[in-house]
């Protein structure tokens, strides 16, 4: 039975940015900026916004008592974590260190996947499955 009035759609959500914490989003912002090819949409000393228009964004938050994962030992936990898609890993896994990402000793699946970590210390995985 129809009430004669329209529902009211649901709100617009989408999804904008992803934040990570660390102990400096300028350097932070370095890295992925060059990583992803993002350029720097907003920036203060505390944020760190780099984006394109249309697309997802990833923000880097000043986090003044950050603590570093320390994946993949449980002590601290990795609290998220990036999937990159590659086409292909080694290259990938080379320009990645050179701009500073360290390679962990555990490699779960490196034929799958590499897991490296950013200059902050988050675990971040490269992939040609995605």
């Amino acid at each position: 039975m129809s009430t004669g009035t329209t529902p009211t759609p649901p709100p617009a959500i989408r999804f904008s940015v992803v934040t990570f914490d660390c102990p400096d989003p300028a350097e932070l912002a370095r890295f992925y900026g060059d990583a992803l090819d993002l350029p720097v949409a907003y920036s203060t000393d505390d944020f760190v916004l780099l984006a394109r228009e249309g697309s997802v964004g990833l923000g880097l938050n000043r986090l003044v008592d950050y603590r570093r994962p320390t994946w993949p030992d449980p002590s601290q936990e990795k609290q998220a974590h990036l999937e990159l898609g590659v086409d292909d890993l080694d290259a990938a896994q080379a320009r990645l260190l050179a701009l500073g990402a360290v390679e962990p000793a555990v490699q779960p699946e490196p034929d799958r996947w590499r897991v490296l970590l950013d200059p902050a210390g988050h675990p971040f995985c490269i992939t040609t499955v995605v």
